[in-house]
């Protein structure tokens, strides 16, 4: 890959608790090429939106969280800065800018007492204060399909659906031409066909402004017709990353297969139950001497119980924490 526009180097994100320290995100490192688009995947807990929060430090308030390791961005004067080394200031020139995120629940990140378009138009005016944020609010709704948007942009967002907010969301986000937009379960809140709707819309507004885009998601369904790279988290770890129609093809780490089980298909048997993973997470409060994924696994040795896979590149890319790896070593 030539440089890329972000890289994470053994990102290490940890929340002091009355438990113990919880160590959310284990040493992760991950790339994401200009005008790529990469996928981070795993169940709930996994560690995969902590992960897009740590880019920014996206914290709420009380969390007490840290972040160690080196989180490299490449500016638009191609100068790379650490993200990880800023301070609020420095961050705050480049949230919403030059990285933009969506979440997953629109009503809790939208402004109830701001009409839309204003909404729009702040993050116009603090980025761009010489534009027209009036004309681009409207622009931006019609970019994003909203219909009717020059009568839409005074409307309150619970005067919104909920495929419309999203909608919103994604034009503030869009409103300073970021390099790179972050994705949080776009899609969760929404009935499947405004989700489809949602995705195509996210993707082809990428390819028009040549961005780069990272979608967390916990269904691997969501991304295999929108995406050009795969990572998988599991406690904390990325536990396996390739190229999306490789690891479609020929996932080699069993966590991904079971995740891949797990997808409702078209020829089980009506009224079927889904495949489902048994067993829990390993306690993120205690030191990693095993495979996290060995008590669930059902290729499990001595071996996965006692020692710490680390990630191994099968020679093409393909990176698996795997002592057993499908398809062989």
């Amino acid at each position: 890959m030539p440089q890329p526009l972000l890289a994470l180097e053994d990102v290490r994100t940890e929340f002091a608790t009355p438990r113990g320290v919880v160590r959310a995100v284990d040493g992760v490192d991950l790339a994401i090429g200009a005008g790529e688009t990469l996928a981070v995947v795993g169940e709930s807990g996994s560690g995969k939106s902590v992960t897009a929060l740590s880019i920014l430090r996206l914290f709420a308030r009380g969390d007490r969280a840290s972040v160690a390791g080196r989180i490299a961005w490449r500016g638009r004067d191609d100068r790379v800065v650490d993200l990880a080394a800023l301070d609020e200031k420095g961050l705050r020139e480049v949230r919403g800018r030059d990285i933009a995120v969506i979440f997953q629940d629109p009503s809790a990140s939208l402004n109830p007492v701001f009409s839309i378009g204003a909404q729009i138009r702040e993050a116009v005016r603090r980025h761009h204060p010489g534009e027209d944020a009036a004309r681009r609010a409207v622009e931006l709704l019609r970019d994003v399909g909203i219909a009717d948007p020059e009568r839409r942009v005074d409307s309150f967002p619970h005067q919104l659906s909920g495929g419309m907010r999203q909608r919103a969301m994604i034009a503030i986000a869009l409103a300073c031409a970021p390099r790179l937009l972050i994705a949080d379960e776009p899609t969760t809140a929404l009935d499947v066909t405004v989700q489809a709707q949602i995705l195509e819309l996210i993707s082809d507004l990428r390819r028009q402004l040549n961005m780069s885009m990272v979608i967390i998601t916990h269904d691997l369904g969501v991304v295999a017709n929108h995406t050009d790279r795969v990572a998988v988290m599991y406690a904390g770890e990325l536990v396996e990353l390739a190229d999306t129609k490789e690891l479609f093809s020929r996932p080699r780490m069993p966590y991904t297969e079971a995740l891949m089980n797990s997808i409702p298909r078209l020829d089980r048997e009506p009224g079927s139950r889904l495949p489902s993973i048994a067993g829990f997470t390993p306690d993120p409060t205690t030191e990693r001497t095993s495979c996290g994924f060995a008590s669930r696994c059902k290729y499990a040795t001595d071996k996965c119980r006692n020692e710490h896979p680390e990630l191994t590149d099968d020679g093409n890319g393909h990176l698996y924490r795997c002592f057993f790896p499908l398809g062989g070593n």
